[in-house]
């Protein structure tokens, strides 16, 4: 019953998507206009919901609703571990053609054939559009028509062209916010997540950038030509605001400008602060065409405020850091203390805030730790590279104990199965460096499943390469400090690191793994789902509760203060202060939803807290050594022994990637990559090449 009323779901969500599609095909064509305008006009009621009534019934009301369907579809798939049967591990989920990469250089890295073909469908739908404006609008300029306005034909024109343009980069708005809206009900249901999508901001903010600032320039040109220069510090009572898009423009320029990779990885923190101006594009861009024909592209911005709203609730709160190891290549693992009610998936993530190192930096980590595995503790790992990180190095391995850390986060965030690398007899995790850490969450489910589920999992061959043996520490992060079954030898488990920079091991090195604990205050509580276990089911109440609070708002305040004022003066209400009053309704309905919501949820996260705060971690007297660096340690009958004896150390070599993933047998084998972008490329080549056809390019995102 559920798997029919999820596949009904699933039907009902992308047959909204392909309507919403051809919607966006018919907007620029004189059919929209002519017939279906007016009929959708006819169905709102302007005394109630005013000119914004028609735009929202045709491009906000779908949007909203595939959300909404989104979550339902979510919430009917969410299954505890416990009850996931036996064929979820079955090999009938032949991984699609599709999904192997068809671009794997240039400027839009890896790309696989599906994403490249719905990037082709959105270019094309972006010049069939301007084609279709530019040739119905130049159909209507004559020299007669130009000369009544005092132009030439080619201003004219040059006029059409700017509007169009506008018209182009509003389409490519709709879209831009949906790849960063973290708690995505949509992105899921294209096998999506946002981390992954990432990718597809990038590419939109480009595009739409170009045509805003194209759009722009056109008309600073046009009115320069026309001697109307003026226009640019217009503000119409009624029309269009000059002055707020120019200042929505600015504010694009300036986010855009740091956006090139050349800049952003030399000025991080610049381009990490100049984003957060698109809150003044957004809000200036909202001024500019009106509320009215802003709701074309406000659905993404919807969405994408409630999840920051609820992201801004959750990071209100300190978390309860446990632990952290500190391992010798300036590596640091930490510990949270997390509600056993959350579950999510592998290579799920978290942004974590330490006030104490940078009040407004959140920075994205992948979850090392599994939430079956480890039922009450969440764990990721950082490697000192950047600033932020080697500030939080240098707290944590200070000679001073730290007692406590302030530690705020966002998340997690992650794929909606867990299950979809069983499909594979084989998979071959390819890692460079810190890359490794994306790999623990998916070798400790794979532990638990074998061990504590007793299934069939796949053969894992682990190829990780380091620049020194210091760096071979990072494998004492495998396991968790508890919670490891105490014999994982059912683990078909291969690993082969290469250590590039030095040729022997030094068997001197007695570094050790430092872990710290810490004391964390009362008020510190665990890490749990903003939204509770039924999160999908929450979100699509307040999606749809906060829109209807919304129109009844919009329809009180239209009818009741907007419409007699215009009714009685004969006059247009001021569009700025009707955009202004709409935008605050907007942001009461969402606050007020999901904050309801929020408190609802926050009891229940409360009462676990205090039965967790009087647990005493136990403080080890010392701290233990690295199994894989002190090659003379004595192994006991201990899972890091089978982890040892699965290892094989290369010094002074690469792995000969080719070699690798072409002698792997099996039907299917997986790989999976994590590390520098031409390790990536590499592995996407050799999997796209088609000299093993058993072999299939696994693209997940991952952040360390």
């Amino acid at each position: 019953m559920k798997t029919m009323m999820r596949g009904t779901m699933k039907l009902l969500f992308f047959v909204v998507f392909l309507g919403i599609m051809m919607m966006w095909i018919m907007v620029p064509t004189k059919i929209h206009r002519t017939k279906w305008l007016p009929a959708i006009r006819a169905k709102a009621n302007p005394i109630y919901f005013g000119t914004q009534g028609a735009v929202i019934l045709e491009f906000t009301f779908p949007v909203l609703f595939m959300a909404v369907v989104g979550c339902i579809y979510l919430h009917l798939g969410k299954k505890s571990h416990n009850k996931q049967s036996e064929s979820s591990t079955d090999q009938q989920n032949v991984p699609s053609p599709w999904k192997r990469p068809a671009l794997v250089k240039g400027p839009l890295g890896v790309v696989s054939w599906i994403e490249l073909s719905f990037f082709t469908m959105f270019i094309a739908l972006l010049f069939w559009s301007l084609g279709t404006y530019l040739q119905l609008g130049f159909a209507q300029i004559t020299p007669a028509m130009s000369a009544k306005h005092g132009e030439e034909v080619w201003e004219t024109k040059l006029h059409t062209l700017a509007l169009r343009l506008g018209l182009i980069g509003n389409l490519c708005l709709a879209f831009l916010f949906f790849p960063v809206t973290r708690g995505s009900s949509i992105l899921p249901l294209f096998g999506l997540t946002s981390e992954s999508s990432i990718k597809y901001h990038i590419w939109l903010g480009h595009i739409t950038m170009a045509f805003l600032t194209a759009h722009g320039l056109c008309y600073i040109i046009y009115w320069a030509a026309t001697n109307h220069l003026s226009q640019m510090a217009m503000w119409a009572h009624a029309e269009v605001a000059n002055i707020a898009g120019e200042l929505a423009l600015l504010a694009g320029l300036g986010m855009w400008a740091t956006t090139f990779p050349q800049i952003r990885r030399k000025f991080f923190e610049l381009f990490l602060y100049t984003h957060y101006l698109y809150i003044v594009l957004a809000i200036f861009f909202i001024f500019h065409v009106g509320i009215a024909f802003a709701w074309i592209a406000i659905p993404n911005m919807y969405l994408f405020v409630i999840d920051r709203y609820l992201r801004f609730l959750q990071s209100r709160q300190n978390v309860r850091l446990l632990s952290s190891r500190l391992l010798p290549c300036e590596t640091v693992e930490l510990n949270f203390s997390k509600s056993s009610a959350l579950q999510y998936n592998i290579t799920s993530i978290i942004f974590i805030n330490v006030p104490s190192v940078s009040k407004l930096q959140w920075h994205p980590f992948t979850i090392t730790s599994n939430s079956n595995l480890e039922p009450e503790k969440l764990s990721i790992v950082i490697k000192k590279e950047g600033s932020w990180s080697q500030k939080l190095y240098q707290i944590l391995s200070a000679p001073s104990t730290v007692d406590r850390l302030n530690v705020a986060v966002e998340g997690p965030y992650g794929p909606s199965s867990s299950t979809q690398f069983l499909r594979h007899d084989t998979l071959v995790m390819v890692s460079g460096g810190s890359g490794i850490t994306p790999f623990f969450s998916i070798i400790r489910e794979i532990i638990f499943l074998s061990t504590a589920m007793n299934r069939k999992t796949p053969k894992i061959i682990l190829v990780s390469a380091f620049k020194n043996i210091a760096d071979l520490t990072m494998l004492d992060l495998l396991l968790p400090i508890t919670g490891s079954p105490s014999e994982i030898s059912r683990v078909q488990l291969q690993i082969e690191v290469y250590v590039t920079r030095e040729k022997q091991q030094n068997m001197d090195n007695k570094n050790l793994i430092r872990t710290i604990w810490f004391k964390p205050n009362a008020s510190d509580q665990s890490i749990s789902a903003i939204l509770g276990p039924n999160y999908w089911l929450w979100l699509g109440a307040i999606i749809s509760c906060s829109f209807i609070i919304y129109l009844i708002l919009m329809g009180i305040i239209t009818r009741y203060y907007i419409y007699p004022i215009e009714h009685e003066t004969h006059e247009i209400f001021a569009s700025g202060s009707r955009t202004a009053i709409y935008m605050l309704v907007i942001c009461v309905s969402i606050a007020i939803t999901a904050s309801a919501v929020v408190f609802k949820n926050k009891n229940r996260n409360a009462m676990e807290a205090k039965q967790i705060q009087n647990m005493d971690a136990p403080s080890p007297m010392t701290s233990p050594g690295s199994w894989f660096q002190n090659g003379d340690r004595e192994l006991e009958s201990l899972p890091q022994q089978s982890l040892v004896e699965a290892t094989n150390v290369h010094y002074g070599s690469r792995p000969n990637l080719k070699k690798i993933l072409l002698e792997c047998e099996g039907s299917s084998v997986g790989a999976l990559v994590s590390g520098p972008k031409q390790m990536r490329h590499d592995v996407a080549t050799i999997c796209s090449s088609g000299l093993a056809d058993n072999l299939h390019f696994e693209s997940i995102s991952f952040s360390w």
